[in-house]
């Protein structure tokens, strides 16, 4: 029943996900195993010791070769298992920190203002490309340490890299994949070895000062977490500002409700993030004899968790496909959970709420143009290619 390559899927999921959902906890699709139901997915995604990640390294080989694709994927700290993972993270986060995201507001208002001023003179404009995707880009640059002149150039690598990031690759794209990835990874290695000899006060120098009991990030570990960093980052924040403004403005009296009242902001973009997620599937591998909703999963079988199903669980939420902006009982699954939970989460809600809170401020009579939306074609990622508005 479940294809993610259809393409009535690709251009709205929930249709499928839900006769899924009613029909069976768990469902077998040409995958794996399929769950769609919260309860299940939250006990998965929370439970490291039953349940490891499912790319391994062999299965990374199995999806793309032996290129540099196949050595940045391998090394995403998502992809690591205990005590890999632990070692990493503990790492990684005494760089990435929420006091350094936090102190980033201001700026992430600065851009902002001055992304958007240059829309006010045009009274219709695309959100997605207009400030959805050239902020969060500018903020991960400035954080990492890497000239804006080169944002345009890593947005096209992390486009060609995220493509493939799947569950079942396209082929044709894992060309365009390796070299993206290739070019990506040299350009990094060249920032790390300028860095080591001049440190600066950004997030690449931190990771690179970082000791954990006299254990430090390898170069390799540190090009890959740069270059997930970059692409998780980015294009997440882009799609969950894309989607939430679209059904924000779909949904008219959630928007005047929220340009009437700026305290709704934060629970705002958690609806947002729960009604429509960037991330839309997580894989996970059954380390042991387990069971989910009765049924046997033997040891090594993938199980692949619907976020975006699970996070419209009617059995969870109270009218679950309803959007509501101030939904108190909102614990979604966007940013994982357990000891995989985002990293970024921090910095994608302080950038989502800037970005509403401004456009709810700046134009509060702003309006869907005509137009027809286009969903990005992949599998695991969804969010619009383009959101026109008139102001």
């Amino acid at each position: 029943m479940f294809d993610p390559t259809a393409p009535e899927y690709l251009a709205d999921p929930y249709p499928t996900l839900k006769r899924i959902q009613d029909a069976e906890p768990l469902h077998r699709s040409k995958m794996g195993w399929m769950v769609t139901r919260y309860e299940h997915a939250a006990a998965i995604l929370h439970n490291w010791r039953t349940w490891g990640v499912v790319f391994t390294r062999e299965r990374q080989r199995d999806l793309y070769g032996s290129g540099p694709m196949f050595e940045y994927a391998s090394r995403r700290m998502s992809n690591y298992n205990p005590p890999d993972h632990t070692r990493l993270r503990s790492l990684v986060t005494k760089a990435f920190t929420a006091r350094r995201i936090e102190s980033l507001r201001p700026r992430i208002q600065l851009i902002a203002d001055e992304l958007l001023s240059t829309a006010d003179e045009t009274g219709d404009f695309d959100i997605v490309e207009t400030v959805a995707h050239p902020l969060p880009c500018q903020v991960i640059c400035e954080m990492i340490g890497v000239p804006l002149g080169n944002s345009a150039q890593l947005s096209e690598w992390t486009g060609a890299v995220q493509s493939v990031l799947s569950p079942v690759p396209l082929p044709d794209r894992i060309p365009a994949a390796n070299q993206a990835a290739g070019e990506f990874t040299a350009f990094l290695r060249e920032l790390v070895i300028e860095r080591r000899q001049r440190p600066g006060d950004d997030l690449l120098s931190a990771l690179i000062a970082a000791e954990d009991n006299g254990q430090r990030l390898t170069e390799e570990e540190l090009v890959a977490t740069v270059l997930f960093m970059f692409s998780a980052g980015h294009s997440t924040t882009r799609d969950l500002v894309g989607s939430g403004l679209l059904a924000l403005l779909q949904n008219r009296d959630q928007w005047e409700r929220l340009t009437r009242d700026a305290s709704l902001v934060p629970i705002a973009v958690e609806e947002c993030l729960r009604y429509a997620p960037s991330i839309t599937l997580f894989g996970r591998r059954a380390l042991i004899d387990t069971a989910v909703a009765d049924k046997p999963i033997a040891a090594g079988e993938s199980v692949f968790v619907s976020i975006a199903a699970a996070n419209r669980d009617p059995r969870r939420f109270t009218d679950a496909d309803q959007f509501n902006i101030s939904r108190s009982d909102n614990e979604h699954l966007t940013f994982g959970g357990g000891i995989h939970f985002c990293l970024g989460a921090t910095l994608a809600r302080a950038e989502a709420q800037v970005i509403f809170g401004t456009l709810a401020r700046r134009y509060p009579t702003m309006r869907l143009s005509e137009q027809t939306i286009e969903w990005r074609d992949t599998i695991s990622f969804r969010g619009p290619r383009s959101v026109r508005v008139a102001v």
